[in-house]
């Protein structure tokens, strides 16, 4: 009782409340009352996701960079650069070339600024109209190239 009264002047608990019992538990589980405070936690409270893993083993929170819609159009433009073998796909592999993906990828860029038109600052509206007309033309070139290849 002296711990959950230490608990208590802390400010919040978080308990888990997720079920993890077999179908002929769950009626036994649900015959348990609840909590009231419990399922609905102060609104002003904050809890931290997990700590992000990294390929080591050791866990860092640091590790993973905040998004950012800048962020996520040069992640999307990447894509279609590895897609059109401008980038290779990993540090050492060799370049590969996807011109139905890359094109999806330059469609999906193109959705997004019809999507939000009105909506994005000066910077990240210039920054998808570069990238989405650098992609283009680059596109546009590489499928030339394959016509002209295949009719040679």
């Amino acid at each position: 009782m002296a711990t959950e009264e230490k608990e208590n002047e802390r400010g919040f608990r978080v308990a888990d409340r997720r079920r993890f019992v077999s179908p002929s538990d769950e009626s036994q589980a649900s015959d348990s009352p609840s909590r009231p405070e419990e399922e609905h936690p102060a609104e002003d409270s904050k809890v931290s996701s997990p700590p992000h893993s990294s390929a080591t083993g050791t866990t860092t929170a640091q590790s993973r960079p905040d998004i950012s819609f800048s962020s996520f159009i040069l992640g999307l433009s990447t894509q279609a650069l590895m897609y059109m073998g401008e980038i290779p796909p990993a540090p050492g592999q060799p370049t590969q070339t996807d011109l139905p993906a890359a094109q999806q990828m330059i469609d999906v860029l193109a959705m997004l600024k019809q999507k939000t038109a009105g909506n994005l600052d000066a910077g990240e509206d210039a920054m998808l109209n570069n990238a989405l007309f650098d992609l283009r033309m680059r596109y546009v070139e590489l499928a030339r190239k394959g016509r002209d290849a295949s009719r040679s």
